[in-house]
């Protein structure tokens, strides 16, 4: 439950990075806001971040990042993908023998699905770069590609894809190659396969654990080691929920 100056604030946030794609300044949140001090923005920045509603993007000034909008959000207020999905589901929930895209495929690998080729009823999801299921790399260093990717592999929150360099998860059914689909999430339950930045620059795929008060990063391939680290170190970005794949 936000109150109605933080709902105010992530409104504002958002509705300018939809509008500008540059977050606001700190001014322009005290005046949007009627505030009379900059503190009291910090104040409701941290709130947000700490309920799960923004994140800040490390090594850039003025960067904030909309991660997710209230339940009770008006449709309009949604970013333009999310319209775009809640439209396509409630067209396939309302003629449900009318589905577009009946070449498309998929199978299950543990409870996720992977898709084998496109649909009509898919939208357009950033494809940031190439993600390591091996050594971590550099991670999300691409913002100027696209894939379509199926409304039926999608969750409510926002999603981004990565390209899988490496072959570390490959008994989770993650091969080299592969696009994955991530929902943006700053906390995982083990056993989720998550994107872990770690120490604020490197970022990987791999199965989340807690070890007691540390956190270890567990490949699916025997061939590669489990690394134990202090919270401190590692960043969820996100949780899998979904793959593509092409032949």
């Amino acid at each position: 439950m936000l109150t109605r100056k933080q709902y105010q604030l992530l409104i504002f946030i958002h509705n300018k990075l939809q509008d500008t794609g540059v977050s606001p300044s700190f001014d322009e949140m005290k005046n949007a806001l009627d505030l009379k001090s900059k503190s009291g923005i910090h104040r409701l920045i941290t709130a947000l971040e700490e309920r799960g509603f923004i994140r800040r993007l490390p090594h850039r000034a003025r960067a904030l990042e909309v991660v997710r909008l209230p339940e009770n959000t008006a449709i309009g207020d949604l970013p333009i993908r999310n319209r775009k999905i809640d439209a396509i589901r409630n067209s396939l929930r309302d003629n449900p023998d009318h589905i577009q895209g009946q070449e498309f495929g998929a199978q299950e690998f543990g409870n996720k699905r992977i898709a084998m080729r496109g649909s009509n009823n898919s939208v357009q999801l950033q494809l940031y770069g190439r993600i390591a299921a091996g050594t971590p790399i550099e991670a999300l260093r691409d913002h100027s590609t696209f894939i379509e990717v199926p409304v039926n592999m999608l969750g409510k929150g926002d999603h981004y894809a990565l390209e899988v360099d490496g072959d570390s998860m490959i008994d989770a059914g993650i091969m080299n190659g592969d696009t994955v689909i991530i929902e943006r999430s700053i906390t995982a339950n083990t056993g989720d396969i998550v994107v872990a930045l770690i120490e604020g620059y490197e970022a990987t795929l791999k199965s989340f654990r807690k070890k007691g008060n540390n956190i270890a990063l567990e490949p699916a391939n025997k061939s590669y080691k489990t690394h134990i680290y202090n919270p401190d170190q590692i960043n969820i970005q996100g949780r899998l929920v979904g793959l593509l794949r092409k032949y």
